[in-house]
């Protein structure tokens, strides 16, 4: 699809964990558009946002938003109201996909291999562990890796954990806890109904967690991924079908722990990313150069697919008042 010349709004920043991933996003999407020709309209999103983004009135918005409220249904239920064309998945797809839980019981039954766990009260962790040791504790709707805790034997939280040691129990309620799966980190990207390639990040520190992935310097990305053809092409299928099973729009990042002593049965995906990060030092931008797709081309495919799919729901709201 060749784009005409569009007014772009991008819509960036927020106040969630990830605030300073969604400006870098943004400020890159806003620069490859602009690089092309398009008008951009940037928009460091307040609670005034509605307001903001009536006033620029484009032809499409770009949602580099990353986490709550961006990426969880709540900006994409308001801008369906206001009859905004946007990128990246729409209400019910965010809805289920940033929350853990909900996108293992949208997915597990439909033959996606997802660990195991259960939800547990941060109480419950100050008296026993939910699950054999060792574990990972995780906020069920952050992305980023933002408080996510890795229980192990000898570790530093105590064993029960304790009440006053730092750890996510100290800012969420409520906790996924799900075994902890030795081996590699694996991430593959979809974009539209195609899946790239898959890449195994190594980071220098014992964990791949924020600093990690946006720190120059913290991971290696092996893109693409040293590993037997059988398993990437695992990767891409679930990637795949994880995406057309959510109803992913735009771009999705897959992210897998593969058991590499297991071979393919060793392979589980942990989550999907409907608003994957378009940072320099970003994956999905990463995979997209190694398929031939320049970051320019990357950013206007997804608008291209935005557009597309407004158009093709256009005649199911012809006869709404305005």
């Amino acid at each position: 699809m060749t784009l005409p010349k569009l007014h772009v709004a991008v819509l960036m920043g927020g106040w969630s964990s990830e605030r300073p991933v969604s400006l870098m996003s943004g400020e890159g999407v806003a620069k490859a558009l602009e690089a092309r020709g398009h008008r951009v309209t940037r928009i460091d999103m307040g609670r005034d946002v509605a307001l903001k983004l009536a006033e620029a009135a484009p032809d499409v918005v770009f949602n580099a938003l990353h986490g709550a409220p961006g990426e969880d249904g709540t900006v994409q239920g308001l801008m369906d109201l206001m009859g905004l064309t946007y990128t990246h998945s729409g209400l019910a797809t965010s809805v289920i996909a940033i929350d853990k839980e909900l996108t293992k019981q949208a997915l597990v039954p439909h033959g996606i291999p997802m660990p195991g766990g259960r939800m547990v009260h941060r109480d419950e962790l100050f008296q026993r562990d939910p699950l054999p040791r060792p574990y990972v504790l995780k906020p069920v709707n952050e992305g980023s890796s933002v408080g996510v805790a890795i229980v192990t034997e000898g570790g530093n939280y105590g064993n029960p954990i304790g009440r006053d040691v730092a750890g996510p129990w100290q800012r969420f309620e409520t906790l996924l806890a799900e075994p902890f799966i030795r081996g590699k980190e694996l991430t593959t990207a979809v974009i539209g109904d195609r899946a790239l390639t898959t890449t195994e990040l190594k980071p220098k520190t014992e964990f791949y967690d924020f600093d990690a992935k946006y720190t120059d310097g913290m991971t290696d990305h092996i893109c693409p991924a040293e590993i037997p053809d059988a398993v990437m092409e695992a990767c891409k299928d679930i990637a795949l079908r994880a995406h057309r099973l959510l109803g992913c729009k735009g771009t999705s990042r897959s992210d897998f722990r593969w058991d590499d002593e297991r071979g393919v049965e060793g392979l589980f995906l942990l989550e999907v990313n409907t608003q994957p990060g378009m940072t320099p030092l970003s994956l999905v931008p990463e995979q997209a150069r190694h398929c031939g797709m320049s970051y320019e081309d990357l950013v206007e495919a997804i608008v291209a697919e935005a557009l597309a799919d407004a158009a093709a729901r256009a005649p199911q709201t012809e006869g709404v008042p305005a």
